[in-house]
C-alpha cells in the first residue's frame, strides 16, 4: 500500500509542472509569431474549387493580448472598411454608416474559411490552456482546451517546430472532436529585429470541400500604440497610422 501511495503522489505531484511547461511553450509559440505589440500587412485570398480567386489587403495593429485592428485597403469595394477586437468583443466599421456594428468571431469579414477570430486573432496562450504535450521527435504536438465558451474552436491540436518553436499545422475541433479547419504554417520569413515566423498560413476544412484560403504577412515589425487606437471612436481613422 505504501509503494502504491507513493507511486499515486507522484503522479499528481508531477502533472501540474508538466501543465505548465505545456503552457510555457505556448507563450513562446505565441511571441515567435508576432511580438506583442506589432503592425503588419497581410493579403487573404480565398480560392473556390474552379481556381477562382477573391483577394484583400489589410493593415493590421495590435497591442498587448487583447487589442487588434485592422483596416482594409484594398479591394476598392472594401477600402476604408475597419474591424476591432477588444477581448471577446468585436466590431465592424464601414464608411457612411453611423456607428460600427457588431460581428462574432466564428462570421466572416472577408467570406472564405478564414473567420473574424483568425483574422483578429489574440494569443493562443491568452484563449487556451494547454492540456497535454507529446514530444514527437523533430516536433511537439500540445493539446490546446478553450477557456471560455466564446472562443471560435474548443479544441486545437498544434504541432510545433521544436527547434523553431513556430506551429507547423493546427486542427481546429469542435467540443465534441470535428474537425472544424487545418491551419498550415508555411514560409519561413526573417522580418527583421528577432522576428522570424511562417510568412503564409493557408487553411482548408471537410465542411467546404476544395475551398482553400490563404494568409500572406509582409512588413512585420514591433510598434507601440496608444490605448486610443482600439476604440469604436479611432475605427474611421486607422489609416493615419499608415
Amino acid at each position: 500500500m505504501a509503494i502504491i501511495k507513493y507511486i499515486f503522489l507522484s503522479l499528481v505531484l508531477s502533472v501540474p509542472a508538466y501543465a505548465m511547461d505545456a503552457n510555457q511553450l505556448l507563450k513562446q509559440v505565441d511571441r515567435n509569431l508576432t511580438p506583442l505589440s506589432y503592425e503588419a500587412y497581410r493579403k487573404l485570398i480565398n480560392i473556390e474549387p474552379s481556381g477562382r480567386k477573391k483577394e484583400f489587403v489589410l493593415y493590421t495593429a495590435k497591442k498587448g493580448k487583447d487589442k487588434v485592428a485592422a483596416l482594409f485597403l484594398s479591394p476598392a469595394s472594401e477600402k476604408g472598411r475597419s474591424t476591432l477586437r477588444a477581448e471577446d468583443n468585436m466590431w465592424l466599421y464601414i464608411p457612411n454608416i453611423a456607428k460600427p456594428v457588431r460581428i462574432t468571431s466564428l462570421q466572416s469579414v472577408v467570406g472564405g474559411i478564414f473567420n473574424n477570430a483568425d483574422i483578429l486573432r489574440l494569443d493562443y496562450a491568452d484563449e487556451y490552456n494547454a492540456v497535454n504535450l507529446v514530444d514527437q521527435g523533430k516536433e511537439y504536438l500540445l493539446h490546446l482546451k478553450a477557456k471560455t465558451k466564446t472562443v471560435a474552436y474548443d479544441q486545437l491540436r498544434m504541432w510545433v517546430d521544436k527547434d523553431r518553436l513556430s506551429p507547423i499545422r493546427i486542427e481546429c475541433l469542435t467540443e465534441a472532436s470535428m474537425l472544424i479547419k487545418t491551419l498550415y504554417f508555411k514560409d519561413i520569413k526573417d522580418f527583421g529585429a528577432g522576428i522570424v515566423r511562417p510568412a503564409v498560413v493557408e487553411t482548408d476544412s471537410p465542411l467546404y470541400k476544395g475551398y482553400k484560403s490563404v494568409m500572406i504577412f509582409a512588413n512585420v515589425r514591433k510598434r507601440e500604440f496608444n490605448d486610443e487606437i482600439f476604440t469604436l471612436t479611432f475605427m474611421s481613422k486607422l489609416d493615419s497610422l499608415r
